[in-house]
């Protein structure tokens, strides 16, 4: 992926955006760090991260008018954090005491600071660290200047002298009773200035002035019509005085040097954050009494007033996606962590994994407020890798295979209306449903037909497993093929029982028109309401029908002409959670997607009801009582129904021909469906077995062919130790070993596995 397209991805995700509370404190004090040390109880830790930005904490801690508190997301829920009286109360909890700060190695340039109120002591502190020689000339006897305004009852006399006192500590040159005019500034050689002298103080520069007589100073850089002099805008704000001096020492530094004034100071001072905190679920806590969170025998008040602090993060996506969560990443950290050195990482098994875990289902960019969505930067990544050949074998091989499958000779099945060549509408169940629950695919044809002329029935797969591989080309050859029968048939109105489906055609093939089976149901109210289910189902939609409120709305109608009570799930409609099929995330991180499905049952203790065979499925095979809503319209013993497994990889397969064989006898009165030589050699499978050969993705096809190559071609291994037989195949891809003794005309398989293994370079049988 370009580097272009990684940082406009980076740059989408806000997590890592500051808090409104330090995005609009002009020095950007850590407010959220702070609040976090006093929670723990660690006013050292407070007073380190307070004093980091500011330099004389205690001044500001009593007289800055807190724009962090304006700005607090608690304000509407139970009122802004205390953030002052915390400020001051770390210092007084800690013992604070003023130390002298680490200094730079000393520079030749010379700089004058004229004045001492808060902008000058600040630029003075802050070039005087930098390693600058820095004269501080002050006309009056004290430093301070304006502070000095301040009632003693809100800043004593002692705290402005002991605070202003670092100033020596420095090594800034301090010259009180200083008066600095014309004369003044051509004896002394200064490489550049800095003027706090107050709105109607002594300017001894010929500088520019606008229509108000004011000085002409730069708003970004402070630099005034001089280019060696910088002046203060006279702010009465003690944070913003405190803000200018900082940013006046950068420029000045940067001038010193030579370089761009302007360059790479993106949120300097207050600006807008673009983070968003969700605060829909906050409780409403009153604010701590100042006299409490201020009482230095006792900090509990203190810790109690930080607790209210909501620790502003975004993180909507992590709340809601159990995948980001297992990686601890939120997006932009994530993306980073993929694509930061593509080389080296999408060579890493690790990288790999989390690459292909994500189920693509886009719940992350609805919640988002930027709408970043992890499952479209995933999907690129995959085409990435497939690309340049570094997408590993086993990361999609056994679902695209099994794509092929129902493509294939075998499984898929193209008809007309009555056997035709044509038809006005053509039901497309999809691959899913032929492979689950085939006895309802010519139940839901012979309704559909009841009501609708001259319909027609397609099975196989739209492609969608090779689309959340990554395999552009091969879900391209997908898409064209069903294009090219979908033309030949007259390009009839597309039937679909998937949304899975629906998505892929929606996106790719706009032009052909498709419609739920739900809507055409409730249309011709092809149904009757049931008698045997009186408790309410919950009801799951899948992530792939998210942005499709037709076919929920349709689901809902249905199902309540059916007569069953639903109730909605938390997380549902455009918000809902994927099973965790999706994306193919089923084969790459099976125990993230039991997670996942153990996360979504627990969100209702009633049995679910949802419209997706696969999502069906897997919710059943974590205990969750699930009903397909086919099973409402068609079948008997709902609990028994609602209770049953879903088939293995190998019953899928074979569900899928008989599937086939049905609906080609209904429709063309025919049953041509021919077997494999390989289905010859019945196979005796313990249930252990069985459940070891699903587990490593093997099925009882490939064993029998194994099976097959041994007996005929005799390449094979026999254990004279027990006459066991060890036999390999490789029909692509993978190798497949199969351990087996003959017992009459069965064979008793004792083992089986495979590998996926290719070596680069070199003769075959090196």
């Amino acid at each position: 992926m370009e580097q272009t397209r990684l940082r406009e991805l980076e740059d989408q995700c806000i997590q890592e955006c500051q808090p409104p509370c330090v995005a609009r404190c002009p020095v950007h004090v850590d407010v959220r760090g702070l609040t976090a040390a006093i929670a723990a109880e660690d006013f050292q830790g407070a007073v380190r991260i307070f004093t980091r930005t500011v330099p004389f904490p205690e001044i500001i801690a009593r007289t800055c008018d807190q724009p962090c508190q304006a700005n607090c997301c608690r304000q509407t829920v139970g009122g802004s954090i205390e953030v002052a009286a915390l400020e001051l109360s770390c210092l007084r909890q800690s013992h604070f005491e003023m130390s002298k700060p680490t200094l730079l190695p000393q520079k030749d340039a010379r700089v004058a600071v004229i004045g001492s109120g808060l902008s000058g002591l600040t630029a003075a502190f802050d070039l005087s660290k930098k390693g600058y020689q820095v004269t501080l000339l002050e006309v009056e006897d004290r430093l301070g200047g304006r502070l000095w305004q301040f009632p003693e009852s809100v800043l004593p006399p002692e705290v402005i002298r002991r605070e202003t006192e670092i100033i020596r500590q420095t090594g800034v040159e301090v010259c009180l009773n200083e008066l600095v005019d014309g004369r003044f500034v051509t004896e002394h050689a200064f490489d550049a200035w800095f003027l706090d002298v107050g709105e109607h103080g002594l300017i001894p520069f010929d500088l520019t002035r606008d229509e108000q007589h004011r000085l002409r100073i730069d708003e970004y850089t402070f630099q005034t019509s001089q280019a060696n002099v910088f002046s203060a805008r006279n702010w009465n704000s003690t944070i913003l005085s405190l803000s200018e001096g900082k940013r006046a020492a950068i420029s000045i530094d940067r001038f010193l040097q030579n370089v761009s004034l302007v360059a790479s100071r993106v949120n300097e001072g207050a600006y807008d954050t673009r983070l968003v905190t969700n605060i829909t679920a906050v409780d409403s806590r009153p604010v701590v009494p100042t006299s409490s969170i201020l009482d230095e025998t006792s900090p509990e008040g203190a810790i109690a007033e930080a607790k209210r602090c909501l620790q502003c993060d975004c993180m909507e996506c992590v709340k809601v996606c159990e995948y980001l969560k297992h990686y601890g990443s939120y997006p932009k950290k994530y993306i980073r962590e993929i694509y930061n050195n593509l080389s080296i990482i999408m060579r890493t098994r690790t990288a790999n994994k989390m690459i292909n875990s994500c189920t693509l289902c886009g719940l992350c960019g609805e919640v988002c407020p930027t709408d970043l969505d992890m499952g479209a930067v995933n999907r690129e990544v995959r085409q990435t890798m497939v690309k340049t050949s570094k997408m590993p074998i086993s990361a999609h091989d056994f679902a695209l295979r099994d794509m092929a499958f129902s493509n294939g000779n075998r499984a898929a099945l193209t008809l007309g209306a009555n056997g035709g060549s044509t038809c006005q509408s053509l039901f497309f169940p999809g691959c899913q449903l032929a492979a689950s629950n085939p006895e309802y695919i010519p139940q839901l044809y012979q309704s559909l037909s009841s009501v609708l002329p001259e319909v027609g029935v397609m099975l196989r797969c739209c492609g969608a497993p090779a689309d959340w591989s990554g395999e552009e080309e091969s879900f391209t050859q997908t898409m064209k093929e069903f294009e090219r029968q979908w033309l030949a048939l007259g390009k009839p109105e597309l039937l679909l029982a998937c949304s899975s489906c629906l998505s892929m055609f929606k996106k790719h093939l706009p032009d052909v028109a498709t419609r739920s089976v739900w809507d055409v149901l409730v249309e011709h109210r092809l149904y009757s309401p049931r008698t045997d289910l009186k408790a309410p189902l919950a009801i799951h939609d899948p992530c792939t029908s998210r942005y499709e409120k037709d076919w929920q709305d349709a689901v809902r109608t249905l199902v309540g002409g059916l007569g069953v009570e639903i109730r909605e799930l938390e997380m549902s409609r455009s918000l809902t959670e994927c099973c965790g099929y999706g994306g193919v995330a089923w084969l790459a991180h099976p125990e993230l997607v039991k997670d996942i499905v153990k996360r979504r049952i627990g969100e209702d203790d009633a049995s679910f009801l949802t419209y997706c065979v696969m999502c069906r499925d897997l919710l059943a095979a974590e205990g969750k009582p699930t009903l397909h809503l086919l099973d409402l319209l068609y079948g008997q013993n709902l609990p028994q129904l609602a209770a049953r497994k879903g088939p293995d990889y190998s019953q899928r397969h074979e569900n899928r021909l008989r599937a086939r064989q049905k609906m080609e006898k209904i429709i063309a009165g025919k049953d041509q469906l021919m077997p494999e030589s390989y289905e010859k050699y019945t196979l005796l499978l313990s249930p252990e077995m069985r459940a070891l050969i699903e587990d490593r993705l093997i099925l009882v096809e490939d064993v029998q062919k194994v099976i097959e190559h041994a007996e005929t071609s005799a390449e094979r291994f026999i254990n004279q130790e027990n006459g066991h037989t060890l036999a390999f195949f490789k029909p692509n891809l993978i190798t497949y070993w199969v351990e087996y003794s003959q017992e009459e005309d069965r064979y008793l398989i004792h083992d089986a596995y495979s590998h996926r293994m290719e070596l680069e370079g070199g003769d075959s049988h090196e």
